[in-house]
């Protein structure tokens, strides 16, 4: 059922990307027709093109720097911040060793598994490993970035699961229900997001102390526990105040149509508040994804996440910029796409509506 729903949105957001160039053009020629015809003041078409041309400049700004890292990239092993070749604009070569190196090879790893039933022999089922890209041809050896991804997928999905699990009934206890010590609890709450980034060096001790003391350092799920207790402050108050937007009036039609009240939850308030949740959900798994520094500190190396997998290609004298430069667009990439698919939902989460019951 979810598959089918993201491949409808995928599909659509296609379709509308390709119909877009038709669009565009159809604008321009119904544009010049009414230049002609004096049906549309050329000054307005002036203003229009000119605001255009200042925000596609605005953006190539933006964007550049992630065209340079995208070049070095392409560079290989002997590209360098430091050379006009490898840091131009257009560069001279192309080549993907860097982003085959990261990647490495693209297969389904094959497997043994045995199985004993009674009154019957050990039964071993087997199936090979298959390749669908080798990369030896091309480099002599791969990074960990596969490793790496996988830590970084299980802390993040982790973070998700236990955070929404607290955030979602919260938000909509804080915005439906009143009872004694509610508005305590928001404003400890504002004080939660803003005294952890005060404590610097000292929480850092004292969390790894914490962890040492307990024995569950170099552990991905504790890991994933301290994330989202980080991101349930801020993502409580945010879908809460979304929920707020939410006419009571539907609750109430629902509640005189027989509904209990966790289907009134369920069925009426969730789903519209889809915008809200995938803003969250995007926020929250930011914080499992891209966190470095208690990742560094608690983790061992064969549980490094991609932030510090990434790190770990800073040498004290050298570094591998072009290595560097792809491992850090591949790592970026899944956010990217994430953003891209769930862009509507983040703008109408951020807008927080003004409907009001």
């Amino acid at each position: 059922m979810l598959g089918d729903i993201v491949g409808k949105r995928i599909r659509n957001d296609l379709e509308t990307a390709l119909s877009k160039p038709a669009e565009f053009r159809a604008e321009v020629e119904y544009t010049i027709d009414g230049v002609r015809r004096g049906i549309i003041d050329p000054r307005d078409v002036a203003k229009t093109v000119l605001s255009t041309m200042a925000v596609l400049a605005f953006v190539f700004v933006l964007l550049l720097p992630v065209y340079w890292i995208l070049i070095i990239a392409l560079q290989g092993e002997g590209a360098t911040l430091y050379s006009t070749d490898s840091a131009g604009l257009i560069p001279q070569e192309f080549n993907l060793e860097a982003f085959i190196w990261v990647i490495g090879d693209i297969a389904i790893p094959g497997a043994v598994v045995s199985i004993s039933l009674p009154f019957i022999d050990t039964i071993y089922l087997s199936w090979p490993r298959i390749v669908f890209f080798d990369s030896s041809p091309y480099v002599d050896t791969t990074s960990d970035f596969p490793r790496y991804f996988r830590n970084s997928m299980v802390v993040g999905a982790a973070t998700v699961i236990i955070a929404l699990s607290v955030v979602v009934p919260a938000s909509y206890a804080l915005s439906r229900r009143k009872f004694v010590g509610r508005m305590k609890l928001l404003y400890g709450y504002i004080l939660f997001t803003q005294v952890g980034g005060g404590l610097g060096i000292a929480a850092l001790i004292a969390l790894y102390t914490i962890f040492v003391s307990f024995g569950v350092a170099n552990n991905r799920l504790i890991l994933a526990i301290y994330y989202a207790a980080m991101a349930v402050p801020f993502n409580t108050w945010l879908l809460k105040t979304y929920m707020d937007s939410i006419p009571v009036s539907y609750e109430e039609a629902a509640i005189m149509d027989g509904a209990s009240p966790f289907r009134v939850a369920w069925e009426v308030v969730l789903p519209l508040a889809k915008p809200g949740l995938a803003t969250i959900f995007i926020f929250i798994f930011l914080t499992g994804w891209m966190e470095f520094i208690v990742a560094q500190l608690v983790l061992s190396p064969e549980n490094y996440t991609l932030p510090v997998g990434l790190f770990m290609l800073v040498d004290t004298y050298s570094v591998p910029w072009g290595r560097f430069s792809a491992f850090a667009l591949v790592y970026a990439s899944p956010i990217v796409f994430i953003y891209l698919f769930a862009q509507r939902y983040i703008e109408a989460g951020l807008s927080f509506g003004g409907v009001e019951g």
